[in-house]
């Protein structure tokens, strides 16, 4: 394998993975937002209708972090597609590099 293309198919089996778990951060961070904005409304004790519009718009974020996530593992099925190929590389291989990089965000956060 020419080494331009060594050197690329590693940099993308570090940056997909990454994507995907930052997309599925930005998620969790924007539901617990989500319920936490719920949670102050109700707690407080102000009416049904104060802060709906923010809760509409939290609610149009998540949907799209999910659409990104959705085009992102599309791309990363493409991507394992051309790298069987153009290098003959094995796409059983994407799992494994994914959760070891979750892994290691894991011990990160």
């Amino acid at each position: 394998m020419p080494e331009n293309l060594k050197a690329m198919t590693l940099r993308l089996q570090q940056d997909v993975p990454l994507a995907e778990a930052s997309l599925d951060s930005a998620l969790i961070a924007v539901s617990t937002l989500m319920t936490s904005v719920v949670t102050a409304r109700q707690r407080v004790g102000v009416a049904p209708k104060a802060g709906q519009a923010s809760i509409m718009r939290l609610a149009k974020a998540q949907l799209s972090l999910v659409e990104v996530s959705g085009d992102v593992l599309r791309v990363h099925g493409e991507l394992a597609d051309i790298a069987q190929e153009t290098a003959g590389l094995d796409v059983h291989e994407c799992p494994n590099q994914a959760k070891a990089t979750g892994a290691q965000l894991a011990l990160v956060a």
